[in-house]
């Protein structure tokens, strides 16, 4: 079973379908690349070598033939929407673009409603034409420039056409009539392979169709499923040890997020492997707010899945915890509390010393989101549940950053977590509170004691220095 299905996309936002205009780029703070912006706005590798006009027979409507006609009048309209048009010259071929979008159009109502028009015949030339229009070469990426998080994305010039396209082939596997059987001479792997190839596009309109197209595929062919799994492993492995770059890491990893709901269990060897492998590491790229949240969506699922997982994962968060970031740590943050929020009360036993260590690093930090972010966890019932049925080894490994933090911290919203915290594990375990604050206080009076013995020794150091100085030339030295 796949688990529950994204339904395809119908209507995007106005920000997405419409052109990055360059009064919206900061002139301030990328005025040096403004003209490469509005170069950028729109690209498209979809274009004709020759200069020649395209012509296209007008043919009749579906619906104004009878009937048994319909089905060779549809492989027809097919072959004709096979031609691709240049949407960077936008004063070509006009007419014609105009006639194939109402074509493609007319394509989609007709796969949508209609009866005994998929024939076998159908297949290959419906194939065909959706691989006509959306496989190409995508156009480079400039990435020294382009910041996914703050820039305008790149929009595909030819999405007039390709929308529908889309559209269509998404109707086209939905159909009742569609026989996977036969769909897959041609849907094959060498489709898919270009397909994911396409995940790239910085266009998001176009990953979007695209997710729901792939997650179609891997619905209806049971025989690709595992060629699918290893091909989107492939590519973040590539990403993460190699490039970096790759536009669709957020989608696939929706795509992923219902497969894994969907696997059956015991889980396989070959899934465990992938998320201690592939989605584990995921987390040290520097782009990971772009995806993180479709990226903890399948942590959690597969805790759910299999709780023994939950060591090796805790511990490999740990292993790539973020050292100089505080943006991916507060993101680690809310990751560590979706997995707490489902965790077994065994496996917590098993990750809270290393767990909690993090966490009182967290809390003493002195970039207050980080800090907040940590002392959240208080405010969560089930944790502070297992807070409290292990506060005997929980509340040492806290309480001496806590308890400095409530004298010495910048930031009183923090100072006033901080009491609420010290608040609840005195009331969790008072005599164990009250034994570490005692040894607090005697561990902080004798640190007072060797500092202060420090600075008289160095004292005297300075003062035998100067009267040596004093003594061999008469003035200091």
């Amino acid at each position: 079973m796949m688990g529950d299905r994204p339904s395809p996309p119908r209507a995007m936002s106005s920000a997405a379908t419409t052109s990055p205009s360059a009064d919206k780029v900061d002139g301030f703070s990328r005025k040096s690349v403004r003209k490469a912006k509005q170069k950028r706005s729109q690209s498209s590798s979809q274009f004709r070598s020759q200069g020649k006009p395209i012509e296209l027979t007008p043919l009749p409507l579906l619906k104004d033939v009878p009937a048994p006609e319909q089905p060779e009048l549809f492989l027809k309209k097919l072959q004709q929407c096979c031609t691709v048009f240049d949407f960077m010259d936008t004063l070509s071929d006009l007419k014609m673009k105009e006639y194939k979008r109402s074509t493609l159009n007319e394509l989609v109502d007709y796969v949508t409603v209609s009866r005994g028009y998929l024939t076998e015949q159908a297949y290959p030339d419906v194939v065909k034409m959706v691989s006509h229009n959306i496989f190409r070469t995508l156009p480079p990426s400039d990435s020294n420039e382009f910041d996914p998080e703050e820039d305008e994305p790149t929009l595909e010039a030819s999405w007039p056409h390709l929308q529908l396209v889309y559209e269509f082939f998404i109707r086209f596997l939905e159909s009742q009539e569609f026989q996977p059987s036969i769909a897959k001479k041609y849907i094959d792997q060498k489709f898919v392979l270009q397909l994911l190839e396409l995940f790239d596009s910085e266009d998001p309109r176009e990953r979007d169709y695209l997710k729901t197209v792939l997650h179609r595929i891997y619905g209806k062919f049971l025989g690709l499923r595992a060629f699918i799994r290893k091909q989107i492993n492939n590519i973040f492995l590539r990403f993460v040890y190699e490039t970096e770059h790759f536009n669709g890491v957020a989608e696939l990893l929706e795509i992923l997020g219902s497969i894994i709901n969907g696997f059956a269990l015991p889980l396989k060897a070959e899934h465990k492997q992938f998320l201690v492998k592939v989605l584990i590491p995921l987390h040290t790229v520097r782009s990971l707010s772009l995806f993180h949240a479709q990226l903890a969506y399948c942590i959690v699922q597969f805790l759910e899945k299999d709780p023994t997982l939950t060591e090796p994962v805790i511990r490999g968060l740990l292993k790539f915890w973020p050292k100089t970031c505080s943006q991916k740590e507060v993101m680690f943050l809310g990751e560590l509390e979706e997995i707490l929020d489902v965790i077994e009360p065994t496996q917590f036993v098993k990750i809270q010393e290393p767990l909690f260590k993090q966490i009182s690093r967290c809390v003493s930090s002195p970039h207050f989101q980080v800090a907040e972010r940590a002392l959240y966890y208080w405010n969560n019932e089930y944790i502070m549940s297992l807070i409290e049925e292990n506060s005997s080894v929980i509340l040492p490994i806290m309480f001496a950053s806590l308890y400095r933090i409530s004298k010495e911290h910048w930031n009183p919203a923090i100072v006033a977590l901080v009491y609420n915290v010290l608040k609840a594990f005195m009331e969790m375990n008072s005599t164990l509170f009250d034994e570490l604050t005692a040894t607090y206080k005697s561990d902080r009076q004798r640190e007072k004691k060797k500092e202060k013995e420090r600075e008289d020794l160095w004292k005297k150091l300075e003062d035998l220095e100067l009267k040596r100085g004093l003594r061999s030339d008469g003035i200091p030295t």
